[in-house]
């Protein structure tokens, strides 16, 4: 058994705002085990990109609420802010949701870099230059982009020099949050691919992948966590979630995914009907209750995790009912 980089136990993070609280990551838990890389998905909105805010910031209105985060053994929660300044980048480091805004059209991408690794205590010596240099060339730039101002960069190449700034220091946990969005299909399997190419070379320890797009997960998660109106809905091995997913969302969030070979004459994509529930003050029961086509009486409750089998896990009152065949 692998030891776990992340552990994180029922843990409730909130927006505190004049009309009350919204309840954007609640009651959630899961790990991250040493080399593997974890996918995320969800609809927007679901507390996706929250969860990893708690992880690397907390900035308010984002308020921690109860719950345990552990980082390499480490409480994340309660150690000082200049403890946890020492942890980011080296033992957890975030590329985050837009990124290729990050960048000063006014400063070349050299001095960026040495600006930001600056503030982490870092000398940019022959040394570190020369490593970053070689991280360029890992990921297919040369090291001419340094001389360049990020308004001469592609949407793919500005993405590639955020993942050697994001993982320059080697991070045990890298969290990677809907990289591939502004991306072309191309462009986004390629980021992807890089991801999987900077574990297997031991550049980073572990990835959480984050994403509305299960297709790219399938392609590289070990196991995927799905998300909804902020809480757990279920989490197992890929090739389990994506075939023979359980929980009503899972597979409904699967059917609305194109297939190759199917034509739209033979066999129509289908939506989920209705929208998220506001996550303001929410209330007892399934969150996905109004949209879910096996409500019952007992969804008025809320679900408890359940373990399908020793890899999955699932918060569903019916889900052995529903079994998982995605059409049902």
């Amino acid at each position: 058994m692998r030891e776990n980089i992340i552990e994180i136990e029922n843990l409730k993070a909130y927006y505190k705002i004049m009309r009350g609280d919204v309840k954007a990551v609640d009651d959630i838990t899961f790990n991250v085990r040493k080399g593997e890389i974890l996918g995320l998905a969800g609809e927007s909105g679901c507390g996706k990109s929250t969860l990893a805010g708690v992880l690397i910031s907390r900035k308010p209105p984002l308020h921690y609420i109860s719950g345990a985060v552990k980082v390499t053994g480490k409480d994340i929660i309660h150690m000082s802010k200049e403890e946890f300044r020492k942890m980011r980048l080296k033992n957890i480091s975030l590329i985050p949701q837009y990124a290729l805004d990050a960048f000063s059209p006014t400063k070349k991408i050299s001095a960026f870099i040495m600006d930001l690794v600056q503030q982490h205590g870092i000398k940019v010596e022959r040394k570190f230059l020369a490593k970053i240099k070689e991280r360029l060339y890992f990921v297919n730039l040369e090291p001419s982009i340094l001389d360049r101002y990020s308004i001469e960069l592609s949407g793919g190449m500005k993405q590639r020099v955020i993942m050697v700034i994001s993982t320059i220091l080697d991070p045990e946990f890298l969290i990677a949050d809907e990289i591939t969005s502004a991306l072309d299909v191309s462009s986004q399997r390629f980021v992807a691919t890089m991801l999987v190419n900077l574990r297997d070379e031991g550049i980073i320890g572990s990835a959480m992948f984050i994403t509305h797009d299960l297709s790219i997960l399938y392609q590289i998660a070990e196991r995927i966590m799905i998300m909804y109106a902020g809480s757990f809905v279920e989490i197992g091995p890929t090739e389990e979630i994506i075939k023979k997913p359980r929980h009503p969302y899972t597979k409904a969030l699967i059917a609305s995914l194109p297939q190759v070979g199917i034509q739209y004459q033979d066999r129509r994509l289908s939506g989920i009907k209705g929208t998220p529930p506001s996550l303001l003050n929410i209330g007892e029961g399934c969150r996905f209750r109004y949209r879910c086509p096996y409500r019952g009486g007992q969804c008025e409750k809320t679900p408890v995790r359940e373990r399908v089998n020793e890899e999955h896990y699932i918060s569903c009152w019916r889900w052995r009912e529903i079994g998982s065949d995605n059409n049902a």
